[in-house]
């Protein structure tokens, strides 16, 4: 075999071959981060392995990109989800809804267990973010956008009271990791793992606030103003992880309950002035759109 058949061969290996690299690349990266150590042979045969299963699957990103396209011009169900934000919007508040609520649950019962208002805190605050999530689904699953002008601006509005309400239980947990340092603490690997999921929710819930503008629909914008509240949330959740994690040998525990009180304080700002202006806009919308009624 030449040098060409076989550099294409090992740049461009069949489909099974490239799906089969990625768990046993991951798992290869962490025996060896975390029992092995980063200097023997085996790590420095996983981040060989890694490299390469990056630079094989880099190499198929066109022919991905072209597939994508194909099956999104192709298949109605993929079609249908693309040009339905109706859709979309359901099913992001339904799954929040249920996961929220699950979670909510969880610390509820690890509050009752260990007796603390720490978990009562998490738990009352997922338990808010489940029932307004519920709230706003049981009307768009019914109405389309603007059909129910009046009654989607008076949930609009709703929604920006309850977000004032949840900012309660996201005080006593800022409170909680400031005064008593109750923080999260995971491994490294999962710390990594919650950091890039966490900035992907952040970026996209970012992107759908301002994309969902368009539709000009009180329902779409509150569920994206709570998304963007929850993933903001999240960010303050990584901090700690990632301070309890990572910082205990260069920050004092003092520096990280400052950094903590900041974060969380610009966090708990942003939600208390996303709530009133939500309350502000929707009256304001609320006695225009009557007052049109009533003139016409």
């Amino acid at each position: 075999m030449d040098l060409k058949k076989l550099g294409k061969l090992l740049l461009h290996p069949h489909v099974a071959i490239m799906v089969l690299l990625i768990p046993l690349a991951a798992a290869m990266l962490i025996l060896s981060m975390v029992f092995l150590g980063t200097e023997s042979p085996i790590a420095i045969f996983s981040y060989v392995i890694s490299a390469y299963t990056l630079t094989v699957w880099c190499f198929r990103i066109p022919k991905i990109v072209w597939w994508c396209k194909r099956f999104k011009n192709e298949n109605k169900f993929a079609r249908r989800w693309l040009e339905d934000a109706r859709l979309r919007v359901n099913v992001s508040l339904y799954s929040a809804f249920l996961c929220n609520a699950l979670y909510g649950i969880f610390h509820l019962w690890l509050g009752f267990y260990h007796r603390t208002f720490w978990f009562y805190s998490l738990g009352a605050y997922y338990l808010c973010l489940a029932g307004v999530r519920f709230y706003l689904a049981r009307h768009t699953s019914k109405y389309a956008p603007g059909e129910k002008a009046i009654a989607e601006l008076k949930k609009y509005r709703a929604c920006g009271g309850m977000l004032l309400v949840m900012n309660l239980s996201l005080s006593l947990i800022i409170f909680f990791m400031v005064y008593f340092s109750r923080t999260f603490k995971h491994h490294m690997i999962t710390t990594i793992a919650m950091a890039a999921y966490t900035f992907t929710s952040l970026t996209t819930a970012i992107i759908s606030v301002i994309k969902y503008r368009k539709y000009n629909s009180p329902a779409f914008s509150a569920s994206k103003a709570i998304g963007l509240t929850s993933a903001s949330v999240s960010m303050l959740t990584l901090e700690s992880t990632m301070l309890t994690t990572f910082g205990g040998e260069t920050m004092t525990p003092t520096a990280q309950k400052w950094m903590l009180g900041a974060t969380g304080g610009a966090i708990s700002l942003l939600v208390v002035t996303t709530a009133f202006c939500m309350l502000v806009i929707g009256t304001r919308k609320l006695k225009l759109l009557k007052s049109e009624d009533k003139n016409g």
